[in-house]
């Protein structure tokens, strides 16, 4: 046959055949799944309706004309495609043979069920799940027909087009099969998830049930039973009787008929087939290799199943992970506020990192092998599993992390009273010699910063400035790609593992100890916290800081030409960043632009990933930073606000040593707090010196893979000098073997598993290895429809027009607007000065964003659950960097 085919013939690899349902119920099969027998009008036949009503030009000119934005437009499109497919004919041929599957079901007239299957649908990261129609207890070859046509139309619903086109799916690569299966008989149905929905949790089985068809529940129209099993005791942990009051039942001539009841009382699935049908979805899932969202029907003592696909919105659990033993991972991202997926390159460095750092605490793990750093959903999660089973490691968590972010903090404290997590002795005598030989070096450094703070710094940058050469010596010895894979490997030329200690210590000795014990003990003091804060405005030596005010000088360098600077502020971006590495752009300009980028153009979005590209090779955003500098009156210039800060902390300085002097005990702790404070302006700059040398390091890194990478392309070996990055350093070293794979489709697979990744809205902050996940801590009790609350970081008060940016690729600042982001790493901070104030959904007291919006005297709160979808740009809001209150 040419257009169907039997739901038996179809195997998990038809999707373009049968589209995501028609070869799931095919696998299903294959797996002894009961599904009721049935047929598949594959795609083909989807595709000779078409061409036979000539329909491919009417659907491009509705499309093309069809705002993918505008609900009213949407479904006129749908409307005028649909009626297209309604005045059609289904070829001859198609036709006949639709009817002989038909007739092969069964001699008599049979009642069925006739589902849409698209190839854009049940798929791992997309389910499309209600996009496309179904029709139920349909009776008889013309009613078949006529229901197949609307099948195909549904593929052209205002929803399907709007979905697809937020998802990136071209239209025109999507087509649709259309499954027709016998229908099951029905006394209850619904759907089940081989995985808790809510939670994340694998350990557990949801299913949702409701008498007669399940049409009601999955399109929502009815209040179905709740049932939860624990799929590993097979024990039925809850059941909540819903009130099923809607009942859609088939009519012996075809077709359904809706009636009402009371059934609140009446359980729609016995104990005995709801934990039958909890081993049904067991294996549903064996057979997948993942979750399923499962449809199922029962009656006449037979259970039957009559879809499955996987379950898009679990977060994806690391692949060396199980349920027992019970493990936490905390999101890497947070801490870096970096929330993007990681390349396989990128994942790399920090695997050997970890090994390398294991091997200073006397551990040996090869990279590849430790379980400190997992990946989950291409992204870097902390297995923090062994330090919840002291009370030191508990108590150093507790402090880090809420440092870090509060709302992780939060979600860490209530999963530390999980009795699973009960701590279960004492550090070891063995252990903490090996924490004592590792942190001695630091604890030294420490000291010495303290003591002699500008011997400190200059000793801390001398050292990073020795191994860089060191680095970029080593590097240009290396030939060939396995001698490259080998270096990055290597660790005495990695040097991260053996510069830890010193920097380390340069954020201990400034932002570390000065910093905290001055807060506590200026926790009781009138405006202590608030001064304390003031205190880190202005702060020298921060080389974050240091770069924002130098491509601030390179915005001045353009503004003191009036021809270069009405150049700059007349062309498109895209038009300025190609001048520039043609060389072409006005010479003051190119001059200025070149200065900056040969210090800091290995800095970028999302740096810290090696696989990122950096502002040398792409250095459009700092282009719109410009531009958005142009714009500030030179009253209100950086320079001008980063002296005004320094005078504000010298003024903070006085404040606080006249507090303590006027307190009991008043001229020790005033001799103190003069110590202490001057250390943090001292020491405290060096926050983002680590950040900055390690980001040196991955510049080199990533610049010998490239030219790598554009060798390999020239022997017609890659297609692109980045897919390098999509290869890990392990099978850099066999590249050219006899035996390789087809490197080409491996980092194609990888393209799309990055870029599906990158599509994901949300990550969890922290996740426990039976799949639980938690993304942020409960909402603030005082939120209401006009305020939202979060951690404050950066005193002051500020009001301001919202401007939401998600990536600083494409987003120009203007001067005062209130920068609404869910994180930022250190590329962002040039927006900072441009931006009225600072609102962020991850971070704390500690991370980058945090202590550059401090520096620069930016009202600033972070932590604010989901504050991305609950501020629009455009709202005009209040930011109280003193008490974490936004205010609409």
């Amino acid at each position: 046959m040419q257009y169907t085919k039997s739901l038996t013939e179809l195997k998990r690899s038809d999707l373009l055949l049968a589209g995501g349902k028609g070869a799931n119920l095919g696998a299903l099969l294959q797996a002894g799944l009961p599904v009721p027998p049935g047929f598949c009008i594959t795609t083909a036949g989807y595709r000779e309706f078409v061409a036979h009503n000539h329909l491919t030009g009417d659907l491009r000119q509705i499309l093309n004309t069809t705002q993918a934005d505008d609900p009213a437009a949407l479904e006129r499109a749908s409307q005028q495609i649909r009626a297209h497919f309604s005045n059609g004919q289904i070829p001859p041929a198609l036709a006949d043979e639709i009817r002989q599957s038909y007739l092969d079901l069964s001699s008599q007239p049979l009642a069925v069920a006739v589902r849409s299957s698209a190839t854009a649908e049940d798929l791992p990261d997309l389910s499309f799940a209600g996009q496309q129609d179904t029709y139920l207890n349909v009776l008889g070859a013309e009613v078949l027909l006529d229901a197949v046509v609307r099948c195909w139309a549904s593929l052209w619903t205002g929803r399907a087009i709007a979905y697809r086109a937020r998802n990136g799916i071209p239209h025109a690569e999507v087509s649709l099969a259309v499954v027709v299966q016998q229908m099951a008989p029905s006394e209850a149905a619904g759907v089940l998830f081989t995985a808790n929905p809510l939670t994340g949790k694998r350990s557990e089985t949801v299913i949702d049930a409701t008498l007669g068809l399940g049409e009601a529940l999955v399109s929502g129209q009815v209040q179905p039973d709740h049932y939860e099993v624990d799929t590993a005791s097979g024990r039925i942990l809850s059941k909540t009787l819903g009130a099923k009051a809607l009942v859609i039942q088939g009519k012996p001539g075809g077709g359904t008929v809706t009636s009402t009841a009371d059934a609140s009382t009446r359980q729609a699935l016995p104990d005995e087939q709801i934990l039958a049908l909890a081993r049904l979805g067991q294996q549903a899932a064996a057979g997948f290799g993942g979750p399923q969202d499962m449809e199922w029907a029962w009656g006449d003592g037979q259970m039957y199943v009559v879809q499955s696909r996987p379950v898009t919105s679990l977060y994806p659990l690391p692949a060396n992970v199980s349920a027992e033993p019970l493990e936490v991972l905390l999101s890497f991202g947070v801490w870096q506020g970096m929330l993007d997926p990681y390349t396989p390159a990128g994942f790399d460095v920090f695997d050997q990192l970890v090994t390398d750092l294991g091997g200073s605490f006397g551990a040996k793990v090869e990279a590849g092998q430790q379980r400190v750093l997992l990946n989950a959903g291409e992204r870097i999660f902390l297995n923090v599993t062994g330090l919840l089973g002291n009370s030191f490691g508990r108590q150093f968590l507790s402090i880090f992390v809420a440092a870090i972010d509060p709302a992780s903090g939060s979600i860490l404290a209530s999963v530390m009273e999980d009795e699973r997590f009960a701590p279960t002795g004492g550090v070891s005598l063995r252990t903490r010699l090996r924490l004592l030989r590792a942190l001695r070096p630091v604890a030294l450094n420490v000291a010495f910063n303290i003591l002699f703070p500008q011997r400190g710094r200059e000793r801390l940058q001398k050292t990073i400035d020795d191994s860089y050469t060191q680095l970029q010596e080593r590097y240009a010895a290396v030939h060939t790609l396995p001698e490259l894979a080998a270096a990055i490997e290597d660790p005495p030329t990695n040097q991260v593992a053996k510069l830890m200690p010193i920097l380390v210590a340069a954020v201990a000795a400034g932002q570390g100890a000065p910093l905290q014990i001055l807060a506590r003990l200026a926790a009781h003091l009138p405006r202590g916290p608030e001064l304390v804060m003031e205190l880190t405005r202005g702060l020298p030596y921060n080389v974050t800081t240091e770069m924002d005010l130098a491509l601030w000088q390179a915005a001045q360098a353009i503004r003191s030409d009036a021809a270069d600077s009405a150049h700059f502020g007349q062309e498109e971006v895209s038009t300025l960043v190609n001048a520039y590495h043609t060389g072409s752009l006005p010479a003051t300009t190119q001059a200025a632009i070149a200065r900056f980028l040969a210090r800091y153009g290995r800095r970028g979005v999302g740096e810290i990933d090696l696989g990122r590209p950096r502002w040398d090779e792409d250095p459009t955003p700092l282009f719109q930073v410009l531009k958005s500098y142009l714009q500030i009156n030179e009253n209100q210039s950086p320079e001008i606000q980063f002296k005004r800060g320094a005078a504000i902390a010298r003024q903070a300085e006085e404040q606080l040593v006249a507090a303590f002097r006027a307190s009991p005990g008043g001229w020790l702790k005033a001799r103190l707090a003069r110590f202490l404070a001057r250390r943090v302006r001292e020491l405290g700059g060096l926050r983002e010196s680590p950040k900055f040398a390690i980001i040196q390091r991955l510049g080199i890194f990533r610049q010998a893979l490239l030219a790598a990478g554009r060798e390999l392309v020239e022997q017609g070996q890659l297609d692109r000098p980045d897919d390098i990055f999509f290869l890990h350093s392990a099978e850099l070293k066999v590249f050219k073997n006899d035996h390789e794979p087809d490197w080409k489709a491996l980092i194609a697979e990888r393209r799309t598993t990055y870029q599906r990744e990158l599509r994901r809205k949300r990550v969890p902050r922290l996740m426990l290895s039976d799949g639980s996940a938690f993304y942020d801590a409960p909402l603030s009790s005082s939120d209401g429809a006009n305020t939202l609350s979060g951690s404050p970081v950066s005193p002051g008060i500020v009001e301001g027009v919202v401007h939401v940016v998600f990536d600083p690729h494409g987003a120009q600042l203007a001067p005062g607007e209130i920068l609404v982001c869910p994180a930022t790493d250190p590329a962002w901070t040039p927006l900072f000065l441009a931006a009225g104030g600072l609102v962020m959904e991850v971070g704390g007291m500690m991370t980058h964003g945090s202590v550059v919006a401090r520096e620069y005297g930016i009202p600033a709160v972070v932590g604010v659950p989901r504050a991305t979808e609950r501020l629009r740009t455009g709202q005009r809001v209040r930011v109280d960097g003193a008490t974490g209150k936004i205010t609409l």
